[in-house]
């Protein structure tokens, strides 16, 4: 039981602190593009750690198989490097009995990655649908920051406010310059310039909302050119767009596990087998993290990672490869994704007993060369 104990709290501890790290920095690289839409004035800034919020699960749920396939390499390739290992196995520690010591934290692991595949992360992208579709509802003029040039429409539209009240009502110092295209929707045609003293927002009968500026000019003409038109006013209406947020992600990943098991549609019972697979991923990826942190003391910890991780990346890249087949129809539903867990089962338990029988094979052929002599 203390060597259960030992073994496990390495496991763990190696496992919290990989997936933190991998956490950090994906999340860091999300972050960073939903702040450059912020930025651009396609969502608003208020909504981007809710996003964030409802998005961990689904990163968590593919970050920590990784974690405990990362942990275990590393905690039993240092407990292989300082030979206590060796003094475990003299002790009669089988690899059989260190995986199944193994398969008790990955047991933990793999309940809570269940938890966050079929519940959590259908939750978590399904409120993120709903925070970019309520993003459809703004405008040019809800997304707007005091002091800093807003893109809109592709880079064709630029928006600044000098100053801006705070029940977003009221705009002063305003400069808007927007693209016109050739008929061919491809080349600019011309710049046109707004500046104004003050603007407001009006909403139409029909839901569209306007920019009613007040006491500016508008400046139309083609780049380096010196022939433009200036026109002074006293008011101004300019319609006001609606900042273009793509989707996150699928309509299916945002269904229910109870929906997808009530369905019969292919690329349902790929999403369902695809949120199954993953927690049965960290069973697999235990077997086969076992045997190839086994080490020399002699060659280093990190000789067998690199291969590893490369076995590691070709499971969920054929994983994902299957799951595109399985949704075209080139794939029998009964079969799946299925057989990929198996495969690469059959790799781990190869991996897992071909050391000990190539031991166990020497040490019988040295038996038989002291007994008999050399042939």
């Amino acid at each position: 039981m203390i060597v259960f104990r030992y073994l496990s709290r390495e496991v763990l501890v190696t496992l919290s602190a990989v997936s933190a790290v991998l956490l950090v920095i994906i999340m860091s690289g999300r972050f960073i593009k939903y702040l450059a839409q912020a930025a651009q004035g396609l969502l608003d800034p208020g909504v981007l750690l809710m996003i964030m919020g409802f998005r961990m699960p689904g990163f968590l749920q593919l970050i920590l198989p990784l974690g405990l396939f990362l942990g275990i390499l590393l905690a039993y390739g240092r407990l292989y490097l300082e030979s206590e290992m060796s003094v475990l196995s003299a002790a009669g520690m089988s690899p059989q009995r260190l995986l199944a010591y193994t398969l008790a934290p990955a047991l933990l692991v793999a309940l809570l990655v269940a938890w966050l595949s079929l519940l959590l992360a259908p939750q978590g992208v399904a409120r993120v649908e709903q925070i970019l579709n309520s993003q459809e509802a703004l405008t040019e003029f809800d997304t707007l920051v005091p002091g800093r040039f807003q893109s809109m429409r592709g880079g064709t539209r630029v928006t600044y406010t000098e100053r801006l009240s705070e029940d977003r009502s009221e705009l002063g110092g305003v400069f808007i310059s927007e693209q016109q295209l050739a008929s061919d929707g491809k080349e600019p045609r011309a710049i046109a310039l707004l500046v104004a003293e003050k603007g407001r927002q009006e909403i139409q009968a029909d839901g569209s909302r306007y920019l009613i500026l007040e006491n500016g000019y508008r400046y139309d003409g083609n780049p380096g050119e010196a022939d433009y038109r200036a026109i002074q006013y006293d008011r101004y209406g300019v319609l006001l767009p609606k900042p273009e947020v793509g989707a996150e992600v699928g309509e299916r990943e945002a269904l229910p596990t109870a929906a997808l098991l009530d369905s019969d549609d292919l690329r349902h019972r790929a999403e369902l087998q695809w949120r199954l697979s993953i927690p049965l991923l960290v069973f697999v990826v235990t077997v086969l993290a076992v045997p190839l942190a086994r080490v020399n003391p002699r060659q280093g910890r990190f000789l067998k990672l690199l291969p590893a991780i490369l076995l590691y990346m070709a499971y969920l890249a054929l994983l994902i490869a299957m799951r595109g087949q399985l949704e075209k129809g080139r794939l029998p539903p009964a079969l799946g994704l299925w057989w990929v867990h198996g495969l690469f089962l059959a790799i781990g338990l190869v991996l897992l007993y071909w050391e000990p029988l190539r031991l166990k094979w020497a040490a019988r052929r040295v038996g038989k060369e002291a007994l008999h002599g050399p042939a």
